[in-house]
């Protein structure tokens, strides 16, 4: 690890991993906000999130991905795409990796492209620790250890985290100072990556979360909630464009009212009852939820209005995915 300095440092940081690792989870967690879409599906994250941590020492920017995984579909080879181009520019990688699952090929299969990338610094990070005991998690960072001496990869750390519920759990023997609650070990994993960045001046104004524009961190709200819930019914054919944001008009001064009009787009006919249910009551409940969280984020009352709409087959489809905004 770098010693510490008393420069401030600024730069890109991006969490990898196969889907499902954590990473959105860990992004929230760190900035103290959702700027990343979190769901027990893999594959949910599709745009390159920015979320921006503010500390007295350092400005940590945070650059959410896709997980890297073997595409069956033109959009998996464009997210791959994506996340390949994500690590060429950041100044320090993470690399999630569950503490509940074995190391399988997946993580070999992305371990073994960071190995090509030689001067960026990286830190493994064993996420979900809270779902493990301290055996468990220990023959887990052992692995991890391993798995990059095997390929050459000299991690700048090992770092044991739980981005979620706040149980007390095990550190990473090559790190003194690791482990305690939950706070605590995302308060670590922000001081350790931003210790590796290079020093600068910030790049982002003080009181910045992020610089995705309002309506994609809207339509991913309105995903988020879609997804809730659906398990093997709906595959990741499930995607949100915002039409349109405004404020209604007439509205006094101390009550506004945003009105915002979102439609939610499936492959097929056959989904369409499965998003809006019986008697629309689940896409009266997915617009709840989403609303909820829209007014947190921006801070005004929302009337939101969904559709659902078909759009066939549109992961195979370039013309598709450049309408929905791939």
């Amino acid at each position: 690890m770098n010693a510490p300095s008393s420069s401030y440092r600024s730069g890109f940081a991006c969490f990898v991993g196969r889907p499902n690792a954590g990473k959105s989870t860990l992004t929230n967690a760190l900035v103290g906000t959702k700027v990343a879409i979190t769901s027990d599906r893999p594959q949910t994250t599709r745009h390159t999130v920015r979320g921006i941590v503010h500390r007295p020492d350092a400005q940590l920017v945070l650059v959410d991905t896709p997980g890297l995984h073997k595409p069956r579909t033109l959009l998996g080879e464009r997210l791959n795409d994506l996340v390949r181009s994500t690590w060429a520019e950041v100044d320090v990688i993470g690399f999630c990796l569950p503490a509940d699952q074995k190391l399988g090929p997946g993580d070999k299969f992305i371990a073994k492209e960071l190995a090509e990338i030689k001067k960026t610094p990286k830190v493994a990070i064993v996420t979900k620790t809270d779902l493990v005991d301290s055996k468990r998690l220990a023959e887990q960072l052992i692995a991890v250890h391993q798995l990059g001496a095997e390929l050459g990869i000299e991690w700048a750390e090992i770092i044991p985290v739980s981005a979620v519920g706040d149980q007390e759990v095990g550190r990473s023997p090559s790190n003194k100072g690791g482990g305690g609650s939950r706070a605590g070990q995302v308060e670590l994993v922000g001081e350790l990556i931003s210790k590796l960045l290079p020093e600068g001046m910030p790049l982002y104004p003080d009181g910045d979360l992020t610089d995705e524009p309002e309506q994609i961190m809207v339509a991913e709200l309105i995903r988020e909630a879609a997804l809730e819930g659906v398990r093997d019914e709906l595959p990741h054919s499930l995607a949100v464009v915002v039409e349109e944001m405004l404020p209604r008009e007439g509205r006094p001064a101390d009550r506004p009212l945003l009105d915002i009009h979102a439609n939610v787009y499936i492959e097929r006919q056959s989904q369409k009852a499965i998003v809006i249910g019986a008697k629309g009551a689940r896409l009266k409940h997915v617009g709840t939820t989403a609303r909820k969280h829209i007014e947190a984020l921006l801070g005004t009352p929302v009337f939101l209005d969904l559709h659902v709409k078909v759009a066939k087959d549109w992961q195979r489809d370039p013309k598709q995915l450049r309408k929905l905004g791939f």
